[in-house]
């Protein structure tokens, strides 16, 4: 095959205008200059490297203009060279959006404000409660206290907060995604008791709540998450709300989870409370919740708010 050729497709046809082509549409409302995302129907592909690249924000796929041909449709490379050559030159109407006419980036406040609260039948809760194995009870509590928000596609958001109790940022989690807010900032998602003498620090929020299940949300416990992050930001808080009570490093049951524990412990010996560290049966603690529904050991037995003072809301979003 002509090396040269395909030099010259890789270098003049962007993946946008392949894009074009096949019949997606910009959306220019979440688009930036440096990534520029493109939807047909259900599907989403975003265009990166100024053309020269693309990925599928819902799975692992990614690549160049000659893979991104592959996907949609091509059956063999040189059928792929073939094709974008006669785009070359192709010159569609402007696609990069004029940042000056775009409206001001919307705060991290006002991006948790403008996703739905979780309701019974959502996406996001089918999805926790089907997937994830999380009770009615729980997710109640959890949204009561807005602590979960209705992400995209069936996902779910998860509430950081700072030290001072304001929105810090949210883990992102859902069936074919997961990640932390763009902008936001990892620090602790808190679910329990507002006096508690025992503080279960574990690596995702799913996780905590898969725990407060497991134990029956403890009244006395407070179940956090550092969304898989440790900043000094998370230290401060963990340090802060561990002062007096016995810290439990409830991570997950695999090499980066005992790095975690470890760090823990070395929090604990700085500011002086007890602490212990509580492996899952399973690799974290949303398995071993799931594994104990599938085999009917976990019977999900009404959970008495009245009987766990949850934390308060600290001044809202």
């Amino acid at each position: 095959m002509d090396r040269e050729k395909i030099e010259e497709v890789r270098a003049r046809v962007s993946c946008a205008t392949v894009l074009l082509q096949a019949g997606f549409i910009l959306d220019k409302r979440e688009s930036s200059r440096r990534a520029l995302k493109f939807r047909r129907g259900a599907d989403i592909l975003i265009v990166t490297h100024q053309g020269a690249g693309w990925f599928d924000p819902l799975s692992e796929r990614k690549g160049d203009v000659f893979t991104l041909a592959r996907l949609l449709g091509e059956t063999s490379f040189p059928a792929a060279v073939e094709r974008l050559g006669g785009l070359i030159g192709f010159h569609s109407a402007p696609i990069v959006p004029d940042v000056s006419m775009r409206r001001r980036p919307a705060s991290i406040r006002e991006r948790w404000l403008s996703r739905p609260a979780m309701t019974l039948g959502s996406p996001t809760y089918r999805y926790l409660s089907e997937t994830r194995a999380l009770p009615p009870s729980i997710l109640h509590l959890a949204a009561k206290r807005d602590l979960i928000r209705q992400g995209p596609f069936g996902s779910a958001w998860f509430r950081h907060e700072d030290e001072s109790g304001q929105l810090s940022g949210w883990e992102e989690r859902g069936p074919q995604w997961r990640g932390f807010s763009n902008g936001g900032s990892k620090t602790v998602f808190s679910f329990g008791s507002c006096e508690p003498v025992r503080i279960c620090i574990t690596e995702a929020a799913i996780d905590a709540l898969s725990l407060a299940t497991l134990e029956k949300v403890r009244p006395d416990t407070l179940y956090a998450s550092t969304g898989g992050g440790w900043s000094p930001s998370t230290v401060r808080i963990i340090e802060t709300i561990a002062a007096n009570t016995i810290l439990v490093a409830a991570t997950d049951a695999d090499p980066q989870g005992e790095v975690y524990a470890d760090r823990l412990r070395h929090i604990a010996e700085l500011i002086g409370c007890d602490f212990s560290r509580v492996r899952p049966p399973a690799i974290d603690w949303n398995e071993e919740l799931k594994k104990r529904r599938e085999s009917g050991e976990l019977a999900h037995a009404r959970q008495a708010a009245s009987r766990v003072k949850l934390r308060p809301p600290h001044g809202g979003p």
